[in-house]
């Protein structure tokens, strides 16, 4: 969420913090800010709306100095004003905050008590007063810093200037993330390695309860308990293209566009040479030692884990529970003996997630982590961690993440049911093989984009749209539900289509377009009749089918959407696309924020 730079450096590090904020969009904001030391001096500079707002004030009313904090803040408390934009500050500190504080109030009452005066509505206010009264009290810097971190309950990165410092700057995690950067002559902080990519790759990752105390030419890190730690530090290539949009309009599009290769290099990844049998490098996973799997992720990850769940039923024959991270963590569920507990999460920062993985930990036999970052603290805190491969994605609403995430989970369901003796290694190679055919079907999916436009111009004059599938499609109408939702802000539900019957088959009038989502497969006739009852009751109905289940369907569609006919075993992944691209288009058609839509965040790092 919240994104946060700081920079100890040699230039003036005013465009330098703006430049490596732009880098932090994707995780989601409503406001942002920048403040520096120059002759010892803090100055701050902050704007709501885009970083362009920011950006154009800096060159009205420029701020110098070669010591610097940055922030793109996402609300929680407090409205999205520039006096509730980060850095905020009292006449000694500036400091930036990602996270909640969860007794802010209480603090803050003593500290008005005490003669505080607060601007703000925020609770990371109450965090630079309290480092303000350690100041007063004649306390150092880091001593000021170690008292206030004692008196926080919740969740934060913090980054802290001083003034009066121009070679100091302070930096704290406790459950949220936060990276150190090592550079020739100076130092960084940010919220995630992509930021920093510009101005170095190497990399150290605060650990949970960590601070650490910086100079230009030094790093002294700290652990919960105020011992002095030594961290790794390690050299990170960040990707560079995610700045650039190529000749695609937005990041979203061009993420879309480049699933036929990332899939195919995440399932290169995952099996062998001759692409006969899922080989996992370096990770030791032995399907034979679990009864169950406990899967465990939040939005579009979720959905990954319940199409998984099919698969790893049918296929493997091991029972899944899949749970929302949010709901898990506070059920505070019993964990049996011999469960595999496993965490899906693009970001590997996903505070919910994290949580309910801390909650595993003693419990599940094993913790497997399926993750975007393998430098993230999920992939760190995890027994072994599978990258999807996706490279760095940057629209909000997943779209290349969700499939490689399939991508891996469908390559580890073989791996379970071999060695669970479910299949034998004749039946392993088919399966691979008709994964190997879907990237080569995303780009047939993916050329149905003129047609998926023109049909998106009714979808957008839509004020509710329902989404139905069966088995493993189930999961994917829930999905298509919600990029429909994230970027449209069109309301849009999805439904088992069995459930039709049992209260939304009420929704349904011509007014309301129902995406039947249908390849032909066991379940392709009760699909149809689903349909039929839709088409009674004078809904439009928009299938989306290969050319068999067209032509056995077709009477009284509204659209239609040929696929490419795959294996039902992969269809999950191939139908992600039209998934995406009615999303896509349709936002697109209303002239809404594709990229970053609002309120949302791509990294969630809060409750």
């Amino acid at each position: 969420m919240c994104g946060i730079v700081g920079i100890l450096g040699e230039h003036e590090v005013a465009p330098i913090i703006l430049d490596a904020l732009k880098r932090l969009e994707y995780r989601g904001y409503d406001s942002a800010g920048i403040a520096t030391l120059h002759e010892g001096t803090l100055g701050r500079r902050r704007a709501t709306g885009k970083l362009i707002n920011l950006s154009d004030l800096l060159v009205e009313d420029p701020i110098r100095g070669k010591s610097g904090i940055g922030h793109t803040r996402w609300a929680t408390h407090g409205a999205a004003t520039v006096v509730n934009a980060h850095p905020h500050r009292t006449a000694r500190v500036a400091v930036v905050h990602n996270g909640i504080i969860e007794n802010f109030r209480a603090l803050r009452q003593g500290l008005e008590e005490k003669g505080a005066v607060f601007e703000t509505e925020t609770d990371t206010e109450t965090v630079a007063h309290l480092t303000e009264m350690g100041l007063r009290d004649g306390k150092t810097p880091l001593d000021a810093v170690k008292e206030t971190l004692a008196q926080l309950e919740g969740a934060f990165a913090l980054c802290f200037l001083f003034e009066g410092e121009e070679d100091l700057m302070i930096a704290a995690r406790r459950g949220s993330p936060l990276a150190i950067g090592y550079g020739t002559g100076e130092m960084y902080v940010g919220s995630d390695a992509l930021a920093l990519a510009p101005l170095t790759h190497r990399i150290s990752y605060l650990e949970e309860g960590d601070f650490a105390v910086l100079s230009r030419t030094s790093v002294q890190v700290y652990d919960a308990d105020g011992a002095p730690v030594e961290r790794e530090i390690r050299y990170v290539q960040a990707e560079n293209s995610f700045a650039e949009k190529g000749n695609h309009k937005h990041f979203m599009a061009k993420e879309m566009h480049e699933q036929p290769s990332v899939m195919a290099y995440a399932l290169n990844n995952y099996t062998t040479p001759d692409g006969l049998k899922v080989e996992i490098s370096g990770v030791d996973l032995d399907f034979t030692r679990y009864d169950r799997v406990t899967m465990v992720a939040c939005g579009t990850a979720y959905l990954a884990a319940h199409v998984a769940k099919y698969w790893f039923e049918q296929v493997a024959r091991l029972p899944v529970e899949i749970e929302v991270a949010s709901e898990f963590r506070y059920r505070e569920p019993p964990i049996a003996p011999r469960t595999l507990a496993v965490f899906i999460s693009q970001s590997g920062e996903t505070a919910d997630t994290l949580a309910a993985l801390r909650y595993c930990r003693d419990k599940a036999e094993t913790i497997l982590s399926i993750i975007n970052v393998p430098t993230s603290t999920i992939a760190r805190e995890s027994d072994h961690a599978l990258p999807i491969f996706a490279g760095v994605e940057i629209g909000v609403a997943s779209t290349k993440a969700f499939t490689c995430q399939l991508t891996v989970l469908a390559a580890v369901t073989l791996l379970a049911a071999r060695q669970r003796g479910e299949i034998d290694s004749d039946r392993e190679a088919e399966l691979l093989a008709q994964l190997g055919t879907v990237p080569g079907a995303m780009v047939d999916a993916l050329a149905l984009e003129p047609q998926i436009s023109s049909i998106c111009w009714d979808l957008s004059k839509a004020s509710d749209i329902l989404f139905l599938g069966r088995g493993a499609m189930y999961p994917l109408a829930l999905e298509g539900a919600l990029k429909l939702k994230e970027i449209s802000y069109i309301h849009a539900e999805g439904y088992a289509s069995g459930e039709l019957k049992h209260g939304p088959i009420a929704l349904i009038d011509e007014t309301v377009p129902v995406v039947v989502m249908a390849p032909t497969d066991a379940l392709f006739e009760k699909s149809v009749s689903n349909m039929q009852e839709v088409m009674a009751r004078g809904g439009k109905v928009l299938l989306i089918s290969d050319a068999e289940g067209l032509a056995s369907a077709s009477d009284g569609i509204w659209k239609s959407l040929r696929m490419p006919k795959v294996d039902p075993f992969v269809a999950p992944i191939l139908y992600a696309l039209p998934a995406q691209l009615l999303a896509y288009h349709t936002a697109t058609t209303k002239g809404t924020d594709v990229d970053q839509p609002r309120n949302l965040a791509k990294s969630v790092t809060v409750e």
